[in-house]
């Protein structure tokens, strides 16, 4: 992936606060074994990520968020690809990280994804 790809984020409803989302987005919870899922924007937009999130796998969202590529280097996040659920899946990898590193680079990840702005938010959702 180049680095100006963008790595679209689903955001669940309780990740947000007073209207903004929160670091929790970007943590990934102990089921996820450090890896943070997120589609790569080179092979699916931001709206259809949410729709292939909300329809094909039933999950829930309220819209996407992004970082790029480049964002997770510069925190020695790696990114890889990882098509075996779709082929469009990529993980974030927070792997050797404890606790406060995890937090404090969600944070970060975080910060740059308000910056951007929201990427999709569907109709009807404040």
């Amino acid at each position: 992936m180049i680095p100006e790809t963008l790595l679209h984020r689903q955001v669940p409803a309780a990740h947000i606060q007073n209207g903004e989302i929160t670091s929790q987005v970007f943590q990934p919870t102990r089921k996820d074994d450090k890896r943070l899922s997120v589609y790569d924007g080179s092979q699916i937009s931001a709206e259809d990520s949410w729709k292939h999130y909300t329809g094909a796998l039933g999950y829930s969202s309220v819209g996407v968020v992004a970082v790029s590529v480049a964002e997770c280097d510069s925190e020695q996040l790696p990114v890889h690809s990882d098509p075996t659920p779709f082929k469009e899946h990529v993980v974030i990898d927070f792997a050797g990280l404890g606790r406060s590193k995890i937090e404090r680079k969600a944070d970060f990840l975080k910060r740059r994804a308000l910056d951007r702005g929201w990427q999709f938010v569907p109709v009807g959702t404040p």
